[in-house]
């Protein structure tokens, strides 16, 4: 069951990663905004998610952290996108991709726990 759980999950946010890429694509951004926008919803929904009391909740968990936040977060894409950048000669906007990417999202994680005292055990 937990396999199923994070198999699901992560499907459902690779869709929704790929829909947020599908959308993006219409304002015809040189900048990876797409990714951008998944990793920091993902940074978000996982913060929330560690807060509250899912995390108790094993098959929750997985499903919810687990695989949609891994499905919908993307390291591997944000690392592709930042090269190819640099090599198309935008280093300027390789170099604000990799400076938002980790400051918001470190910022978003780091916020929320802050703000909201854990509820699980």
């Amino acid at each position: 069951m937990k396999w199923l759980m994070v198999f699901i999950g992560g499907g459902a946010g690779s869709v929704l990663r790929f829909g947020m890429s599908i959308f993006m694509q219409r304002f015809a951004f040189a900048f990876p905004a797409a990714t951008l926008m998944a990793n920091v919803i993902a940074a978000i929904v996982i913060s929330i998610l560690t807060v509250s009391m899912l995390k108790s909740n094993s098959n929750t968990w997985l499903f919810l952290a687990t695989g949609l936040c891994g499905g919908l977060s993307t390291f591997s894409t944000f690392s592709l996108e930042t090269v190819q950048l640099y090599r198309d000669g935008h280093s300027t906007l390789a170099t604000l991709n990799i400076a938002l990417s980790l400051v918001i999202c470190i910022a978003v994680v780091y916020f929320i726990l802050r703000t909201f005292p854990s509820t699980s055990a």
